[in-house]
């Protein structure tokens, strides 16, 4: 059989991408920044997600994330499930994602490969740079609400790029889950104080220098009361804050202010509620990393951070991770097909009409 027209993928678990070093929150942070100053310089094509909600109330839902990186001739997609009630009724993840990667010369697929790693590292990571450019440079104190993988991923982002944060207060619905995200982060971290709010997200919240909701609640959880002159505050779900902590806030960033008002998250809400506009809006993150506008400008300013998530982040992640792990000999090679549909000798014995 002639071999010529044959074609073949890298398949990537994501034991695969572990393994081969893949779990790298500078990798990540680097990746993001390369990426967003790629976005600003117009190399990136970023089409509208397509959602497909099954339950409204719970948002169980299967989102398609595409987006293109020009100079690197990639094509990619997230292909994303996100089904809050897991944890509770199945004792299972709510978050799990795949990525498809093309090159676009001739279209073909190089990579099939877990996603959730690379897609839980861009959230904290686009966290962190928010933080390199809005949270003070002398933060002590970060405080969560949520202790699921997006927390755990952006305490591990925050503490790197803000070193000097000697102390972790943790809230979540259980005490367990508290237990555990100290189990878990406390070893990599044995200069940091780790405390558990015993569910209480006041204890967490309250006077912490950095600020975190990594929830799939549709209530607001943070009260703008806890949030002392000079926090940061970085959100990651969808309604997980009372209006007038962004009213208090000196400075509003938003990863895209644009998706955000198509998005049903806090800041989402009081657009179409006509409490914002997009004139309350400081920035877009691409723009603090390129230096077009500024970050921090004083010590008593109060920032809020809105990520709703860029799939040309999660792509460009992706392939940092599928070139680490290549470079690696992880994976497996699979075959697509072996040659085109009727190139094969006895194609006619599998004809139905």
């Amino acid at each position: 059989m002639d071999n010529s027209h044959r074609l073949s993928f890298t398949y990537l678990s994501q034991e695969d991408l572990i393994e081969s070093g893949c779990f790298d929150i500078s990798l990540a942070i680097l990746t993001a920044e390369k990426t967003l100053l790629a976005y600003e310089e117009d190399s990136i094509l970023f089409p509208e997600k397509t959602v497909q909600i099954f339950d409204h109330a719970s948002q169980d839902r299967i989102n398609c994330l595409p987006a293109t990186l020009l100079d690197e001739k990639i094509c990619g997609l997230k292909w994303v499930s996100v089904f809050p009630r897991n944890p509770k009724l199945h004792d299972l993840q709510n978050l799990s994602a795949i990525f498809v990667l093309s090159e676009i010369e001739k279209g073909f697929p190089i990579a099939v490969m877990e996603g959730t790693l690379a897609s839980n590292m861009r959230v904290g990571a686009m966290g962190a740079i928010a933080a390199k450019h809005l949270a003070r440079a002398d933060s002590e104190v970060i405080g969560l609400i949520g202790a699921g993988e997006q927390a755990k991923m952006h305490m591990l982002a925050m503490k790197s790029v803000r070193p000097g944060l000697k102390q972790c207060r943790v809230a979540s619905k259980a005490p367990q889950e508290e237990q555990q995200f100290i189990e878990e982060l406390a070893p990599l971290f044995p200069d940091m104080e780790f405390v558990a709010a015993d569910t209480h997200s006041r204890r967490a919240m309250d006077g912490a220098d950095i600020l975190v909701t990594a929830t799939s609640a549709q209530a607001p959880l943070l009260h703008a009361e806890w949030m002392k002159p000079g926090a940061f505050y970085s959100h990651i779900g969808g309604w997980e804050d009372e209006y007038e902590v962004a009213l208090q806030c000196d400075k509003i960033v938003c990863d895209d202010w644009e998706t955000v008002t198509h998005r049903t998250q806090t800041l989402s809400r009081m657009y179409k509620e006509g409490l914002i506009s997009g004139s309350n809006i400081h920035a877009n993150l691409h723009e603090l990393v390129s230096g077009h506008k500024p970050g921090r400008e004083s010590a008593d300013e109060r920032t809020y951070f809105n990520a709703v998530g860029l799939a040309y982040i999660d792509v460009a992640i992706g392939l940092s991770l599928y070139h680490r792990a290549k470079a690696a000999g992880a994976g497996q090679e699979l075959d697509l097909q072996h040659c085109m549909i009727f190139e094969h000798a006895d194609i006619i014995k599998h004809v139905k009409l």
